[in-house]
């Protein structure tokens, strides 16, 4: 993880009497169909989730807040993640969620921070909703912490002082790359490019490379790049509060993303610590990121890394879009003796496999 600071942004730890008070702020937009299916998109469960068990393990109350109020609807997901069953089997935070104060509704004042959760919904309400951005600045204004995460910085576009200056202006902001929109975005199609658009208002945007761990934190404005930016995004926003930050809360998929992070730097190192505590470690998403690294490289290093991330894998995910992306790889690295090898090898593993057989046969002519 890369963790930005300015000199001014951290509070002093002080006495707490009464619960730090957070409104978490969700997008209205997702909407299904008859069918159950999503017709329109809406926030992220995963960052929610996440975010909840930090804040409430930090001692911290949470409020959910949303355009329209009531159940905002989810993107589709996986209610069987660690983070996500704990949720769930929270029936008191399952109630809060379920009914979502209008923003409309929200006295600003009564709030120590206000978070906002990504999906792609924000960037269709929230990026608009005039009372998200009141409410922004007001507990700006009140000496109070402005968190968000993924697509949620949407929420901070043209959010004014009340000395005229944009909020963003001149700070730092991590939020969903260009890069991973072309990577990820593929069912919606988004009104405007979130990186863009807060660099156009003045923010110094800092990114990590594609799904790797961000967070920035800046005079009480703490920002995360995507969903795996979104647990340390919310202990930085308990952090710059004076709440203990509840180092316990440690998810897995976080820690691989942490894992092939540390591959920039010592491959060797990094391999290592994956073989000695496999389990620790989620190996098919290690795998996936391997080979969107290597997809989406715009570096030499990151199709390095790309490479040898699903190498380590290979063997114990075992399946045929890893085989052919790795020959791929290597390809990209104008080694195609080296393809051509790890192709035959694989054609011999998946005989049935079309595009193993196809690819081969192109590099054969």
């Amino acid at each position: 993880m890369t963790l930005s600071f300015s000199a001014t942004s951290a509070l002093a730890a002080k006495p707490v009497q009464e619960p730090q008070q957070i409104l978490m702020v969700l997008s209205s937009y997702g909407e299904k169909g008859a069918d159950g299916k999503l017709i329109k998109p809406g926030y992220e469960f995963d960052e929610m989730s996440k975010s909840y068990l930090v804040f409430d393990a930090a001692g911290a109350e949470v409020t959910f807040a949303s355009p329209k109020g009531g159940k905002p609807i989810a993107d589709k997901f996986d209610k069987n993640k660690p983070y996500n069953q704990k949720f769930l089997e929270d029936t008191t935070a399952v109630k809060l969620l379920s009914a979502s104060v209008k923003l409309s509704d929200i006295n600003s004042q009564a709030f120590d921070a206000v978070y906002v959760v990504g999906g792609k919904g924000p960037m269709f309400d929230l990026a608009t909703n005039k009372d998200v951005k009141t409410i922004i600045k007001q507990v700006y204004e009140n000496k109070g912490v402005v968190g968000a995460v993924c697509h949620g910085p949407a929420a901070l576009l043209d959010v004014k002082l009340s000395n005229g200056n944009y909020l963003i202006a001149d700070k730092r902001i991590s939020a969903f790359t260009n890069q991973e929109e072309k990577a990820f975005t593929k069912k919606w199609q988004l009104p405007f490019m979130l990186a863009d658009k807060l660099t156009a208002q003045g923010a110094s945007y800092q990114q990590d490379g594609l799904m790797l761990n961000q967070v920035s934190v800046d005079k009480r404005l703490v920002t995360g790049q995507n969903p795996f930016s979104t647990a340390d995004a919310a202990k930085a926003l308990v952090a710059e509060l004076g709440l203990p930050v509840p180092a316990h809360i440690d998810f897995k998929d976080d820690r691989t993303i942490k894992l092939a992070e540390a591959f920039f730097a010592d491959r060797a190192s990094a391999a290592l610590a994956y073989k000695n505590n496999t389990e620790q470690y989620d190996t098919m998403l290690l795998a996936m990121i391997g080979l969107y690294q290597a997809k989406h490289a715009t570096r030499q290093i990151e199709l390095d890394v790309g490479l040898a991330l699903m190498e380590l894998t290979q063997a114990k995910v075992n399946h045929p879009m890893l085989e052919t992306a790795i020959a791929q790889a290597y390809l990209d690295k104008s080694d195609t003796h080296t393809a051509m090898k790890r192709l035959q090898t694989s054609k011999n593993k998946f005989p049935d496999n079309a595009q193993i057989a196809n690819l081969l046969l192109e590099l054969s002519q």
